[in-house]
């Protein structure tokens, strides 16, 4: 009795984890779902949004403050990272649309944790990964440009750009930060989302996470594409864009979520 148990265990995990069969476009319907869902009460997601942005702003306003400005660029693009965190409240609108229950500021101010204590280890890990990004980051300016001081934000982007030293830089640092954006994408696109949604723990969510990733790679890769330019329009605006970019971006992911984890 136990092995069928077992063996059930096993088969409904590989089911929950199959290739949905999804078109690399399904990512575009999700973008327009998450503008749906946007649109639906929009002072709610504008508020999220102002509130994202007052954070990045404080955060790079210390940032400056401590003298940490070597970092900035680093620490922009780590907010990849951390960013399906930041973003519960945006799921929390985006289920309680979908399942038609009641929806206030307090809904997604106070989102209830169904699974616990859960989602703050996925949190922790995630934040890991962004200090150790940002480590890696200072290490491969050392190895190109030697322990000379950072010359400052207006001429870091001569450096980069106008020099062979630099270009070598920028392709290092592209693909080492390409795998530390890989990874928690992987491994926290739809483990925040069903740690929102369903009681479950912070291992089988990464790991379910990841799996689905895996098996429905392409369109996965399209939306994937489709964060990094908003994300890079939102850097372009002086973060401003993030008002409207980041809770887009996450009622979004909770249709990616809903397409293909809780299909």
């Amino acid at each position: 009795m136990a092995n069928d148990i077992h063996a059930d265990d096993f088969q409904a995990a590989a089911l929950s984890t199959r290739n949905r069969g999804l078109p690399i476009l399904e990512a575009f319907h999700w973008l327009g779902d998450g503008w749906r869902d946007f649109t639906a009460r929009p002072g709610l997601s504008l508020f999220y949004g102002v509130g994202v942005l007052a954070l990045s702003a404080l955060t790079v306003a210390a940032m400056f403050a401590a003298g940490w400005d070597h970092i900035l660029f680093p620490a922009l693009s780590g907010f990849m990272i951390v960013g399906p965190l930041i973003a519960i409240g945006t799921y929390e609108k985006s289920r309680r649309l979908t399942e038609g229950e009641p929806l206030g500021l307090r809904h997604i101010l106070f989102v209830p944790l169904r699974s616990g204590g859960q989602i703050f280890f996925v949190g922790l890990i995630l934040a890991l990964l962004m200090v150790f990004w940002m480590r890696a980051a200072v290490l491969i300016y050392a190895l190109f440009f030697g322990l000379r001081p950072f010359p400052g934000l207006d001429h870091i982007v001569p450096m980069l750009f106008f020099t062979p030293v630099g270009w070598a830089m920028l392709v290092t640092g592209t693909i080492v930060g390409g795998l530390f954006a890989a990874f928690s994408f992987a491994i926290s696109v739809f483990a925040i989302p069903m740690l929102v949604d369903r009681r479950t723990d912070a291992l089988t969510a990464m790991g379910t996470s990841m799996a689905l990733v895996w098996n429905n790679l392409p369109v996965m890769l399209m939306w994937g594409a489709i964060v990094l330019a908003f994300f890079l329009i939102a850097v372009a605006t002086g973060l401003i864009g993030l008002v409207v970019i980041f809770p887009l971006l996450g009622h979004a992911t909770w249709h990616a979520y809903a397409a293909i984890a809780r299909s």
